[in-house]
């Protein structure tokens, strides 16, 4: 914090200080929005529904079932939160990449997998290795509405249920084909509006891999 009385100093010192470091830095890979949708009643149904656009709040996906400044802590964060603890919500947002569900659909026998199935919000094109981005990780779109990777979304039983019901025989294999395949979950960072056709910039954080890690 800044003494008291220096705020006509503050940008000037925080521009000297960060010009010695950089938080993140861009990736050099770019893609496209290929696919937007939205889950409308998730106790329902995870599939969601295709839209041409989509508006980016704070909260997430406007009308989707996922969005929300906060949620209700699950197995996922167990060991941190007791169960059903009110948490900030940084899954506002599954996104995917076009190259993945294209190989999951080959493994799983298909020749197209449909991105609702899988409760997309963004299918993207372009961005290799995507499901493994790194955590605080960004995405910026065209309008300059950003969203920050939470963390890679692990395969689970809710898609293979809806793959299951419209290709019978196929979905029992999705969670194996999923694995490393699934893309991230993401929060809004800044607010915007996202198109299909849309360009689609990666931003990455300057950080080693933590070496206490075995």
């Amino acid at each position: 914090m800044l003494p008291e009385g220096s705020g006509r100093f503050a940008k000037p010192l925080l521009k000297e200080c960060f010009n010695t470091m950089q938080a993140l830095q861009d990736s050099g890979h770019s893609g496209v929005v290929e696919w937007i949708g939205a889950v409308g009643d998730r106790d329902a149904s995870l599939k969601s529904s295709e839209a041409p656009e989509a508006r980016l709040s704070f909260a997430g996906l406007e009308g989707e079932a996922h969005s929300g400044l906060t949620r209700f802590s699950d197995v996922r964060v167990e060991d941190v939160y007791a169960l059903d603890t009110p948490i900030r919500n940084t899954r506002q947002l599954s996104i995917l990449s076009a190259e993945d569900i294209e190989a999951i659909a080959n493994d799983i026998g298909l020749t197209e997998l449909r991105p609702e199935y899988l409760g997309a919000n963004l299918v993207v094109r372009g961005l290799p290795w995507f499901t493994l981005v790194p955590p605080a990780s960004r995405l910026q779109f065209a309008s300059g509405a950003t969203v920050t990777v939470d963390m890679e979304n692990l395969p689970c039983n809710h898609p293979a249920r809806e793959i299951e019901t419209n290709h019978p025989g196929h979905g029992r294999r999705f969670k194996a084909a999923a694995r490393r395949r699934r893309g991230v979950t993401a929060w809004v960072e800044r607010e915007g509006a996202v198109r299909k056709g849309d360009a689609v910039k990666l931003f990455v954080p300057v950080q080693p891999a933590w070496p206490a890690l075995p």
